[in-house]
């Protein structure tokens, strides 16, 4: 098979190479999937720069979620069906025309729903899915913020917030993003450029407090954040992408996890506040019947038309690293997906 190959922490333009390697088998309870198109997130990004802890060592193949159809069952798989085209999660292993996972990682999807907008189900609405429905339980009239909200999975958490009739602040760095998310049908979009999200929302909701806020960018937002909340608020935590680049080291990191601040259990008891931390990795480790009841449930919402995947960029395996620098100048809206295929 075909492989984009992680050889190098760094740049974008010279992390990655096309190599072949061996197609894989699929153990007991896999599925082997024929890769059309994989789907590119942030923590890819983090994984070529060195600083996903989760990544395995280089040379590796990265990628979280694929497209594709079954052409090959584990032991004691027995569905879906061999050539049933699917969506699915997996544990890395993504950027190649064949990847294995888990039969409960993928879910079955029409031959008309478009490669990009399969691809953004998996990971970032998935994500979004297990965040809004299942960790917080959100409520019609709630205040919910959203921090980076014009990403993939912000887009997806914003349009899960509505759906819910959710009153939705969301935050991005651009006129246009903001523009974006007005499109979406945020109430409140906030320039975090060039204002305080917490002096907009104090504003806006005076003594009130948000009743749930999804922060993707970890540090001091989250400690911001904690201020925000109402009575029985929640905050969940979902990324660090405002960590930066660099490789893990006591020097870099000590700082940015010192700017989470400190919050013992007793303070949150006494003001009935909440932090929820969510790893999607983990959960499909520990959890996968979970994961495939939020796969499941997402695909469900996109053919009844209840969410609309954007898909924000298009590329071929050849355009690999113009696909990583796009995502990671944080100019891209929605999804970034990569086809084999032109």
């Amino acid at each position: 098979m075909k492989a984009v190959v992680l050889v190098c922490y760094g740049a974008a333009d010279q992390a990655f190479e096309v190599r072949e390697l061996p197609t894989p088998e699929p153990g007991p309870g896999q599925v082997r999937i024929a890769v059309e198109a994989f789907g590119l997130n942030y923590a890819d990004v983090s994984a070529r720069q060195g600083t996903y802890q989760e990544a395995p060592p280089i040379p590796c193949v990265i990628g979280y979620e694929v497209v594709g159809r079954i052409d090959a069952l584990g032991t004691g798989a027995t569905s879906p069906q061999v050539g049933t085209r699917v969506t699915g999660f997996t544990r890395f292993g993504g950027y190649a025309t064949h990847a294995v996972t888990d039969a409960r990682a993928v879910a079955t999807i029409p031959d008309t729903m478009d490669a990009g907008v399969a691809a953004a189900l998996p990971t970032q609405y998935g994500t979004a899915y297990h965040c809004a429905e299942e960790m917080t339980r959100l409520h019609p009239g709630d205040h919910v913020l959203v921090h980076a909200a014009a990403g993939g999975v912000g887009t997806a958490l914003v349009q899960l917030c509505k759906r819910r009739g959710c009153i939705v602040y969301g935050t991005a760095g651009s006129a246009d993003k903001l523009t974006y998310l007005r499109g979406l049908g945020v109430d409140h979009p906030i320039n975090y450029r060039s204002s305080d999200f917490v002096e907009v929302v104090r504003q806006i909701r005076g003594s009130d407090g948000l009743d749930v806020i999804f922060d993707s960018l970890g540090g001091a937002s989250v400690r911001k954040g904690l201020q925000l909340l109402a009575a029985g608020g929640r905050l969940v935590c979902l990324g660090a992408a405002s960590r930066g680049a660099g490789r893990p080291q006591i020097l870099h990191d000590l700082p940015f996890a010192l700017s989470f601040g400190f919050q013992h259990p007793i303070g949150l008891m006494i003001n009935s506040k909440s932090i929820i931390g969510v790893n999607m990795l983990r959960l499909s480790d520990q959890r996968p019947l979970a994961l495939q009841r939020c796969l499941e449930a997402v695909v469900r919402l996109a053919l009844d038309g209840e969410v609309q995947p954007t898909v924000g960029g298009r590329f071929t395996v050849d355009e690999i690293a113009k696909a990583h620098a796009f995502l990671e100048s944080r100019g891209s809206t929605g999804k970034v997906v990569v086809t084999w295929k032109p």
